[in-house]
């Protein structure tokens, strides 16, 4: 491979919540007992060095004296554009359909504040990812969950019938949408995406596409854009992508929506505007150029790589050693959803003693019911592969026993 995947960062000290924040309390796994150092796989971001065209870039805009007030370069929405039609095949996107947002979750409060009241219902998949509920709770917004549902083969499918019912039964007129799906890694098809914008459209709803993950899309999948499937989708859709997930760059702030409908983009805009707070940042713009740039395609499709077989090693350690335990092989993303449900059953251990003994010799996993599993874990496998075996190797010697 051109670029490095395999050394392993000392992240001490360096801002990162995922190594730094253990102990804290709140939703932070607890630091390790003496004698096991951390192998972070909670927070969602990745344990490898950073593409380098996006510190040459950020590098050589900090050589320049002066961070004034600025406007976008030309270049930020170039490289948006190219990067959507080379990666997704996207058509027709021009830089008017693009708009800074200084997160995903900024942008999708901003769209729910544009087009519903507080008290309204909004409907969501579930499981859920933890970000949706705290910001369309926190917003005054009602949740109202349409779970997935697993296939006799074990994949999670949307189910259709429960939708139609629960948008009709709350009057829901926006709902939420994760494409591809966290936590569960889902890239949904063609036509099961079809099918949910038929009912999207069948209900005058308009949809909120969480596509942050779209580049993480593993071997075998391929990711179709939400506005992609048809006229209707391009008109009833705001998409949310950022580098973050992609690139690791979640500490700089930068994400951006893609709005084709002006009369949606125009009130999300304003909205956005009101709070003079959703401003880009001058390096944020400079790393998402050098990510978006050649070196980036080079750099996404090792990644994908990597993950592809971080998450084959993954499952089938844990099919293999971990009988009881569930999970269902991820399409996309860098995240496992385990199901602990039948294992904690057979071995009488309740889901927070599971938990324990992982953080206790630094398996830094996370809890799974903040995102609606009642027995699950989550994992981010998005480290060195020697650090992924060795996190199984103590699970399986200290904790699946």
């Amino acid at each position: 491979m051109k670029y490095d995947f395999t050394s392993i960062l000392d992240r001490r000290g360096k801002d990162a919540l995922a190594i730094d924040g253990l102990g804290g309390g709140g939703s932070a796994p607890d630091a390790p007992k003496e004698g096991f150092d951390v192998i972070p796989m909670w927070v969602a971001d990745m344990n490898f060095p950073v593409l380098p065209a996006i510190q040459e870039a950020i590098i050589e805009r900090v050589k320049h004296p002066a961070f004034g007030y600025f406007n976008p370069r030309d270049a930020y929405f170039d490289a948006i554009i190219d990067w959507h039609v080379k990666r997704n095949g996207v058509i027709g996107l021009t830089r008017e359909c693009i708009g800074y947002e200084n997160g995903v979750l900024g942008g999708l409060v901003s769209v729910l504040e544009a087009f519903s009241a507080p008290g309204d219902a909004v409907l969501l998949h579930s499981p859920t990812y933890i970000g949706f509920t705290s910001s369309i709770s926190n917003c005054g917004r009602r949740i109202v969950h349409s779970p997935l549902k697993r296939d006799a083969s074990g994949i999670w499918r949307m189910d259709y019938e429960d939708m139609d019912a629960k948008i009709r039964e709350n009057k829901i007129h926006v709902a939420v949408f994760c494409n591809p799906f966290n936590p569960c890694g889902r890239v949904w098809e063609r036509e099961e995406l079809e099918q949910a914008m038929e009912i999207y459209q069948a209900n005058d709803c308009m949809v909120i596409s969480d596509e942050i993950w779209s580049d993480i899309i593993l071997k075998g999948n391929c990711h179709i854009p939400l506005q992609m499937l048809n006229a209707d989708a391009r008109s009833r859709t705001v998409a949310l992508y950022a580098p973050s997930k992609t690139f690791n760059l979640a500490g700089l702030i930068g994400a951006y929506h893609i709005i084709y409908n002006k009369y949606l983009r125009e009130r999300v805009e304003a909205q956005g505007s009101k709070s003079h707070y959703n401003s880009m940042n001058v390096l944020s713009m400079h790393a998402l150029t050098g990510a978006y740039g050649p070196e980036g395609h080079i750099w996404v499709d090792e990644l994908r790589q990597v993950i592809t077989e971080n998450v084959e090693y993954a499952c089938g350690f844990i099919h293999e050693h971990f009988p009881g335990v569930q999970v269902a092989k991820p399409e996309g993303t860098y995240m496992l959803f385990l199901d602990c449900t039948k294992w904690l059953k057979t071995h009488g251990k309740t889901i927070d003693e599971l938990e324990k003994a992982g953080w206790d010799v630094g398996v830094a996993w996370q809890d799974g019911r903040m995102f609606h599993g009642a027995n699950a874990i989550r994992m981010n496998l998005a480290l060195p592969l020697s650090r992924v075996q060795e996190a199984f190797e103590r699970l399986k010697k200290y904790v699946f026993v």
